[in-house]
């Protein structure tokens, strides 16, 4: 459970975030992102639920705290002297902005947070366009092969089944269904293998290293959450896919 990866959402919302990990999801529950309302996908029912319901996920999420009760001190005229404590009182003012990352204590796990949400979109429309782009220099040199509807020809042209998945992928992402990051990881490695295999089989280098490094940023694109190394994986995947496109068309 505790390398359980998760993707949540709310009721309201249509696209989901993620994948986050228990710790993640504990830290968003602290500043009030995540509550026991909040939905998650379970892979293995495969429908979304409340993370309320589930008692084991719950209780790692929303661990119960001690309840603490202040005990009235007692007026004893000889004991009791007026505190000379200057310290600031909290107010509901400041606890608001704690829980809202605003306060110096709160502001960099408030902006982590941020950080991690941005990047899990613009991982998902970096997915989005390598696919395509390995999807159109996939199929469109071998339009005729769909065009005669031939499952011999179909079956006989390999790379025009890939880019009918690159396909799938692509439209199943823009609908927000992230919870296909496994496939698409699982689609990067049989890139790289397939791929791979085919342009070191035929000598092709250049097709090769464009093929194998398209294939590595769109894996990682569904991994990172910081920008730095998102960036570096977007730059590395749209370039490989850009560069084995260029090689197919020519």
């Amino acid at each position: 459970m505790a390398t359980q990866e998760f993707y949540i959402r709310s009721a309201s919302e249509t696209e989901a975030r993620g994948p986050f990990s228990v710790e993640q999801l504990v830290s968003l529950a602290e500043a009030g992102q995540v509550t026991a309302e909040t939905l998650y996908y379970d892979a293995g029912n495969e429908q979304w639920l409340v993370l309320g319901d589930n008692a084991e996920i719950k209780a790692l999420i929303f661990p119960e705290k001690k309840k603490l009760t202040i005990k009235k001190d007692p007026k004893i005229a000889t004991l009791n002297k007026e505190s000379t404590d200057t310290q600031a009182q909290i107010s509901v003012h400041d606890m608001l902005a704690a829980a809202e990352g605003k306060t110096e204590d709160t502001q960099d796990k408030s902006a982590g947070l941020v950080m991690a949400d941005r990047c899990a979109k613009a991982g998902t429309w970096g997915c989005i366009a390598m696919l395509i782009i390995a999807a159109a220099a996939e199929i469109l040199p071998l339009i005729e092969v769909l065009t005669k509807f031939s499952l011999s020809g179909l079956l006989g042209a390999p790379l025009v089944i890939l880019g009918l998945l690159d396909v799938f992928l692509a439209v199943v992402l823009m609908l927000g269904v992230v919870s296909m990051y496994p496939f698409v990881r699982f689609r990067a490695m049989l890139g790289i293998g397939f791929l791979g295999f085919l342009f070191w089989t035929q000598g092709q280098s250049t097709p090769l290293l464009a093929a194998v490094a398209g294939s590595i940023g769109l894996y990682f694109s569904t991994v990172f959450m910081s920008y730095a190394t998102l960036g570096i994986a977007l730059v590395l995947g749209l370039g490989g896919m850009g560069g084995l496109a260029y090689f197919l068309f020519a």
